[in-house]
This record gives structure tokens, sequence and C-alpha cells, in this order.
């Protein structure tokens, strides 16, 4: 599915941007989706043995759709196409791996 595309369908699905505090929801709502793949990847550690083939794709999938579901709404919400968001990223990385600073920190090496 193309990018912008998968936005545009992932907005029938959204409240109005003109929703009290839509915005804060948004964020949270990212931050929370984030924070539980950083949980089942912590159990899949624990009692797992760190064996990260043991986790279930089907959970990780869905739980990154939920990511990419923020992720897209939060770039619409300031009216950023999402295939903007990739391709800019891709080049960012690209020049950071011609310059040999992938590795690192800071938003701007």
């Amino acid at each position: 599915m193309e990018m912008n595309s998968y936005q545009q369908a992932a907005l029938r699905t959204a409240a109005p941007k003109e929703k009290h505090n839509e915005l804060f929801h948004l964020l949270l709502g990212l931050v929370g989706e984030t924070g539980e793949i950083a949980e089942k990847a912590k159990k899949v550690v624990r009692d797992k043995d760190s064996d990260f083939s043991q986790w279930d794709r089907e959970d990780l999938t869905k739980e990154l759709g939920d990511v990419l579901w923020y992720t897209a709404v939060i770039a619409d919400y300031f009216d950023i196409p999402l295939a903007e968001v990739a391709e800019l990223n891709i080049a960012k990385l690209a020049d950071r791996q011609k310059r040999a600073v992938l590795g690192g920190s800071g938003d701007n090496r």
C-alpha cells in the first residue's frame, strides 16, 4: 500500500482535528502503543532468554500497525503527507550513512 493512501484510509477512523485535546490524545496514543511494543519485548527478554524469534509475529505486526496509525494521523494534523515523512527519513539516514555517522547520538549529526 502506498503511504499517502494508507494515511487517507487511517483518517477515516480518526476523530476530527478540531476535537478538544485531540493532538494530546494522539500523542499519548503513540507513546502508549510504542510502550506496548517495549513491554512485549521486555517479556521476550525475561521469559524467552531474549530469543526474539519466539516473538509472536502477528501480534507485533498489529502493534506496529497501531504505531503507524498514530503516526499517520499526527502527520495529517500538521498537513504533512505520510509519504513526505517516509522520504525525508530515508534521505536523512542515507546522508548519515554517506558521512559514516549512523551511530552516535543527536538529530543533526
